[in-house]
């Protein structure tokens, strides 16, 4: 492992992935203070935090300069989504991000709607 490696990421190795365990990231927290959504679209506010949190929420941080999901943040992160989740309630909690939950514009069982899809996607196979 180079040193610049260690400089620039230190709780990642190229060779055994991420060197510290996903609770310690959160300090053991598994339930964040904001309620987010896979799909919940993050983006920085422009504003530093209001607190130096850590290098994984920088990191976060620099991953949210445009809208991006919950989601993605959690594979780009390479953490499970109920961590990541925590790094950004922590985020929105100092002022640094915001988040907006989507419209939900049909319900989730709308028959109609899913036989439709359904068929779509049997047509493309």
């Amino acid at each position: 492992m180079s040193v610049a490696l260690v400089q620039e990421k230190p709780w990642l190795d190229d060779d055994a992935g991420r060197l510290v365990r996903p609770y310690t990231v959160s300090d053991g927290r598994t339930r964040p203070t904001n309620r987010f959504d896979l799909l919940t679209l993050v983006m920085a506010t422009g504003r530093p935090p209001r607190a130096h949190l850590g290098p994984d929420h920088d990191r976060t941080l620099d991953l949210c300069a445009g809208p991006i999901t919950v989601a993605e943040v959690a594979a780009h992160l390479r953490l499970p989504a109920a961590v990541a989740k925590v790094l950004l309630s922590d985020l929105v909690d100092c002022g640094a991000l915001t988040a907006r939950t989507p419209a939900v514009t049909a319900p989730a069982d709308d028959r109609p709607l899913l036989e439709a899809v359904l068929r779509g996607l049997r047509r493309r196979l």
